[in-house]
C-alpha cells in the first residue's frame, strides 16, 4: 500500500523539484509517494483528452483507489484527505492520484475514479500542484500520525 501520483505532463521542473523532494523525503509507508509522470499529446483540445485519458486509464489496476484532481471536485480540509487516505490504506488500497492534462480527463476517467478532489476552485500550474499534492500527502501523514505539523 502507497500513494502513485500519476501526472500527464514532463518532468518536474527543478523549481517544483526542490519543493517535491522538501516533503517526499519525510514520508514513510503507506503515505509513501511514487511519481509516475505520462507524456502530453501532441493533439489539442478533445483529442488531447482522449489521448492522455487513455494513457492514465491503462496505467490503472482495477482495484486502486483512484483519486482525480479536479477544480471542479469536492473542497476538503487536510484533517479529511488524512482520514480519507487512511480509510483506503485500512481497506487494504493502493491508492492513485491523478493529475490530468492541461484539457481536464475524458466522463469515463471521470466515472472511474473513487473520489474528485479540488484543492481549490482556481486553476494552478501542474508544477504548482505537483508541490502541493506532495506537500498534503505529508501533512495527512503527520495528522494521521498525531504529530504537531498540523494545528487546529
Amino acid at each position: 500500500m502507497s500513494i502513485t501520483a500519476l501526472a500527464i505532463g514532463k518532468k518536474h521542473e527543478k523549481w517544483a523539484l526542490e519543493g517535491i523532494e522538501r516533503y517526499t523525503k519525510r514520508l514513510r509507508k503507506p503515505y509513501d509517494l511514487d511519481w509516475k509522470l505520462l507524456p502530453h499529446s501532441s493533439r489539442e483540445h478533445d483529442a488531447a483528452r482522449q489521448e492522455e485519458s487513455e494513457r492514465i486509464l491503462a496505467a490503472l489496476k482495477p482495484k486502486d483507489h483512484v483519486i482525480l484532481l479536479d477544480e471542479r471536485g469536492k473542497n476538503i480540509s487536510s484533517t479529511s484527505l488524512a482520514e480519507h487516505l487512511q480509510g483506503s490504506f485500512d481497506a487494504g488500497q493502493h491508492v492513485v492520484v491523478i493529475i490530468g492534462g492541461a484539457y481536464g480527463v475524458t466522463d469515463e476517467l471521470n466515472h472511474r475514479a473513487d473520489f474528485v478532489w479540488s484543492l481549490s476552485r482556481l486553476v494552478f500550474p501542474h508544477q504548482l500542484v505537483r508541490m502541493l499534492l506532495a506537500e498534503q500527502v505529508y501533512r495527512a501523514q503527520e495528522i494521521s500520525g498525531g504529530r504537531s505539523y498540523h494545528h487546529v
